[in-house]
């Protein structure tokens, strides 16, 4: 049996790690005995010496340890395959696949396999490792998804990595919703497809590019809010704001929207928004496409006079980190004086953020202060999070990125 390493905590953070929260800090821990390689089990000790549990190692990032069990006894093996089976049992319960083929299988912390996040699109599976711990650590990982994943039908399992090299630097609950332009994908196990793939979400149709295309083309933790907007759609004209591969736009007219008007800044990702719209027998005739950036627009849309009775704004993380917190604020600030601008008098104003460094008060308050700001007052009538497939943990706040705000517009 290979000897475990074991670290010991510097600050009083046992009730924490006791508690389920899955990230120790470096500056947490006193210095280990010896240097540790990226992906070594480590058993982590109270500063008094009494076992916390067992996690696994990361030489390089700020997070040095991922806890992956509180019981010393568990064979980390068996643990993972057992909690691999377990979170696609989870999602199969409310996911029909007749209907949606394409949804997050685990959801790293929140399903008890730190540092992965693990996607389904029909019949291919796709990774993504936080950090080179969690590369290093998980190496049994693909033959265990493979295995699982027979009752998937899976032909494939992909790995999303920096463009230019193999995962690696810090990563937080935002990274699995935010800008992903700089990742590629390579195979693991099986093929890759040769190019665009078909998959079913809610019944409509979108096409996604697992080895180019940003988080494959479609980001899944927003499919309950699309059937939101598509609820709401019917017979408003509708503005979609970094809009990418036109999921909200699908949706709205599918749901009877009178008009879509489907804006990002890439070129790509508007072209493949008006396939997705002949994908599923949407004309096109009432639907506008735009590749431009999308302050720009709402600033020209504003002194046009152009009005939308639905703006759905769902931007990139405007906050990387804490230190950028102030100046994301006042972007969204900004971004949600220029929505309300350009919103009809009553519309519906549909505000997300995907960064788990901005909290839902504060990202509510830049809401409707941005509103004001417009001279309209916002009143919130919904707030929302990622669906099922994307859990979260109370004893993990930091896996709480995802806000969805929809308000009314005075």
């Amino acid at each position: 049996m290979v000897p475990v390493a074991r670290v010991t905590l510097a600050k009083n953070l046992a009730r924490a790690v006791r508690g389920g929260h899955p990230w120790i800090y470096r500056d947490a821990l006193r210095p280990p005995a010896v240097p540790l390689v990226d992906g070594a089990l480590v058993e982590v000790a109270a500063r008094d010496g009494r076992p916390l549990g067992r996690g696994f190692w990361t030489a390089s990032t700020p997070i040095a340890v991922r806890m992956l069990s509180l019981d010393p006894r568990d064979d980390i093996d068996t643990l993972t395959a057992a909690r691999l089976q377990a979170a696609l049992q989870r999602r199969l319960e409310f996911i029909d696949r007749t209907r949606t083929n394409a949804f997050r299988w685990v959801h790293g912390e929140a399903d008890g396999l730190p540092g992965v996040h693990l996607d389904v699109y029909d019949r291919y599976a796709s990774v993504r490792f936080d950090g080179p711990g969690a590369r290093a650590f998980y190496r049994g990982l693909p033959v265990q998804v493979m295995d699982v994943g027979r009752a998937l039908d899976l032909v494939a399992l992909l790995e999303r990595v920096p463009r230019g090299g193999r995962s690696g630097g810090v990563s937080t609950a935002a990274s699995s919703a935010g800008s992903d332009a700089a990742e590629g994908a390579q195979a693991l196990i099986g093929r890759p497809p040769a190019g665009e793939i078909d998959v079913r979400e809610n019944g409509l149709r979108f096409g996604v590019d697992l080895v180019h295309g940003q988080k494959g083309g479609l980001f899944l933790d927003q499919r309950d809010n699309r059937q939101r907007v598509g609820a709401m759609a019917r017979g408003r004209r509708v503005l979609n704001l970094f809009g990418y591969t036109g999921g909200f736009s699908v949706y709205a007219a599918a749901g009877g929207a009178s008009e879509t008007t489907t804006v990002d800044s890439a070129k790509a990702a508007i072209a493949s928004a008006a396939e997705n719209f002949r994908r599923n027998g949407l004309p096109s005739t009432h639907a506008e496409f735009v590749a431009t950036d999308a302050f720009r627009f709402l600033a020209d849309a504003a002194a046009a006079g152009r009005r939308w009775d639905l703006v759905i704004s769902d931007p990139p993380s405007f906050a990387p980190n804490r230190r950028a917190l102030n100046d994301a604020l006042a972007s969204y600030r900004r971004l949600h004086r220029l929505c309300a601008a350009v919103t009809a008098p009553d519309g519906i104003l549909c505000a997300a953020s995907c960064s788990s460094h901005v909290g839902a008060a504060a990202f509510l308050a830049s809401v409707e202060s941005g509103a004001r700001d417009a001279g309209r007052r916002f009143q919130l009538t919904e707030m929302h999070d990622a669906g099922g497939d994307h859990p979260t943990m109370a004893a993990f706040p930091e896996g709480h990125y995802l806000k969805f705000a929809v308000g009314t517009l005075g």
